[in-house]
């Protein structure tokens, strides 16, 4: 199977969005203060907490980079669907947006999602395991969360923190033409100063 026709069939089969992208970080003694200021900025709404475990699959091609899929499941809901995530490549285009923008898929899938892709000819790259709350704002999704490491192939209860800090997420899935969202965000952002500085970062160089 091609990565070709997989792509092909993602963008043929599923609703493409574009997702806007502003990741930055916080200290863990910083934690608490962050979280302080979201409660009064978000929504009024309790945030979600969350313990997902996420498994990176590569398939390699003839040329290029590899084609990359994410497979995340929910460890607090073990019986809820997996979720099957594509992102495509950073949109370079317009400078002066204050965004990373990249084209977003994502699907519930069924708990045989490893067996499934493994017999498509991906490989399990990597894993880690993402602990902390979600926050919303209208449209605006803040995550916060501890990134852990899988320190025994698919254990996750035997895990250690990657660092000493929480990545901060702040984005939002649009249609295309929608440019406007990351002053949105970029305004949002500006709040979150000094406590965390969220920048155009690439998911990819997280991990």
């Amino acid at each position: 199977l091609s990565i070709d026709t997989i792509c092909k069939v993602l963008s043929s089969n599923f609703t493409v969005l574009l997702i806007f992208f502003g990741t930055g970080s916080v200290l863990d003694q910083s934690l608490e203060s962050l979280l302080h200021r979201l409660r009064g900025l978000c929504d009024n709404m309790e945030p979600e907490s969350f313990a997902d475990h996420e498994l990176v699959y590569l398939l390699k091609g003839q040329q290029g980079n590899p084609f990359m899929l994410r497979g995340r499941r929910s460890l607090l809901h073990p019986t809820a669907p997996w979720h099957l995530r594509y992102l495509g490549q950073p949109e370079v285009g317009d400078k002066s947006r204050h965004a990373l923008v990249r084209n977003c898929v994502d699907v519930a899938a069924s708990h045989s999602l490893p067996e499934f892709l493994n017999e498509m000819g991906f490989r399990m790259d990597h894993e880690f395991v993402a602990k902390g709350q979600v926050f919303r704002k209208g449209a605006m999704k803040v995550v916060v969360s501890k990134l852990l490491r899988v320190l025994a192939t698919g254990n996750t209860e035997n895990t250690e923190p990657l660092s000493l800090s929480y990545i901060v997420e702040l984005s939002v899935l649009a249609p295309a033409g929608q440019d406007f969202v990351s002053e949105d965000m970029r305004s949002f952002a500006e709040q979150l100063k000094p406590l965390v500085h969220l920048e155009k970062i690439d998911p990819k160089r997280l991990m």
